[in-house]
């Protein structure tokens, strides 16, 4: 079951009066709380690194809980690269990893001393020619076939990112003859998953390439980073992964592959986002109109530009209509925002109470790619954001957007 929505209604209609619908919400105590757990589950390792994807919930005051709990940031923009910054976030604790990289953020990423994970073997003479060499180079594996993905990423050798194992050797040698002299391993073929197995093979397939790693090219890899991909409960029906046995199953082939080659002291990192802020962040939404055609439509001031996965995806998202959590769910409804397009839907056919205009609803497990996967077609503006802080207090960490922000990028003088 998605977490319980941690407002009452008495204050959520106060927050409003303040801050008026639609707005993302985020629950400190339990970003912080997830983080820790996170952490504890791989206390056993040498050294655990967490960056935390900035995609995820790119605003620089979540940013700055990540770092006051030790982790760190994983980027792939110039924008993420900054937004770290901002947070305060700098050298190591940064890792670039992006596709098809411009020069900017390579020279962004040198100036803030960050690690830089490379996704092809042609970028070692571009990262030369237009910045130069960090004091720490990762690569990016795509192991191909035979090693399987899932429905988001899709098939490891139809995937854009990584080199491929030959590639992959040859990249280190070329960046050691070049004068690097430390180097991390980076994977990430699933996402949103909630097998446990899963990153416990991801991480057999790594520890078997870093000892590949060294026993032909003798170098010692400083890290292997595990990528993210741990997914969320979205359907009240499944179970969240349990990091404890995922922690504990990685440790076990820790023990069987790296300590006996003696590569023991080999880091561990994670770039989990969905798994530390998705659970914790709401979509509060107001019921303006309801429709009754072929179907019954409850039409909120949200629309898909607040929340794309449900139409980009076909994603489940769970709903509640405040002061009726109780209530007999027994009305199918589509909810709808009102974008111009028909897939702008956040759910259809759902069995919920009895919706009233003037209802609020919250949509669940929006805390990872939701506003920030936002967007401006049809002159839609962004929502704003709010971070429910560990004191019960509400502090605005990005206002909405207003029609002059829109507007901000023409010049009207050249019409």
């Amino acid at each position: 079951m998605p977490t319980k929505f941690p407002i009452s209604k008495s204050r959520l209609e106060e927050i409003i009066r303040e801050y008026p619908t639609p707005f993302h919400i985020y629950d400190e105590a339990a970003i912080r709380s997830n983080l820790r757990r996170l952490f504890k589950a791989f206390s056993w390792a040498p050294d655990f690194r967490e960056h935390f994807a900035v995609k995820a919930t790119p605003n620089p005051y979540i940013l700055e809980i990540m770092r006051e709990e030790g982790a760190g940031a994983d980027c792939s923009s110039l924008a993420e690269l900054c937004l770290a910054e901002m947070a305060g976030i700098k050298g190591e604790k940064i890792m670039l990893t992006s596709n098809d990289t411009p020069a900017d953020e390579f020279q962004k990423a040198r100036e803030l001393g960050a690690i830089i994970n490379l996704d092809d073997i042609s970028h070692i003479d571009y990262l030369e020619k237009n910045a130069s060499f960090p004091d720490c180079l990762s690569f990016r594996y795509n192991p191909g076939a035979g090693v399987a993905g899932n429905d988001i990423i899709g098939k490891p050798e139809e995937a854009k990112y990584g080199l491929m194992h030959g590639q992959l050797l040859q990249a280190y040698k070329i960046a050691r003859e070049k004068g690097v002299k430390r180097f991390g391993l980076h994977c990430m073929v699933i996402s949103n998953e909630l097998h446990a197995e899963s990153f416990i093979n991801t991480a057999r397939l790594m520890f078997n390439t870093a000892v590949e790693i060294y026993e032909k090219l003798g170098i010692r890899l400083e890290f292997v980073n595990l990528g993210g991909g741990i997914g969320i409960p979205y359907h009240p029906e499944e179970k969240p992964v349990d990091l404890e046995f995922v922690g504990e199953g990685i440790k076990k082939v820790y023990d069987e592959i790296i300590v006996p080659a003696g590569l023991d002291g080999l880091a561990i990192a994670m770039e989990s986002g969905r798994a530390v802020t998705g659970p914790y962040g709401y979509l509060v939404a107001t019921v303006l109109h309801e429709k009754k055609t072929y179907k019954d439509y409850i039409g909120l001031d949200a629309c898909m530009a607040n929340l794309m996965r449900p139409a980009m995806y076909g994603a489940y998202h769970h709903i509640t209509v405040v002061g009726k959590e109780n209530d007999t769910c027994d009305h199918v409804y589509d909810v709808t925002g009102s974008l111009c397009e028909n897939n702008d839907k956040f759910a259809i056919d759902r069995w919920l109470p009895e919706i009233s205009i003037g209802d609020r609803l919250v949509i669940y497990d929006a805390g990872a790619h939701g506003h920030a996967m936002g967007f401006n077609y049809n002159g839609k503006l962004r929502s704003a954001e709010l971070l429910l802080k560990e004191d019960g207090s509400v502090k605005m960490i990005r206002r909405a957007e207003t029609l002059d922000d829109y507007f901000a990028t023409l010049d009207f003088k050249k019409v």
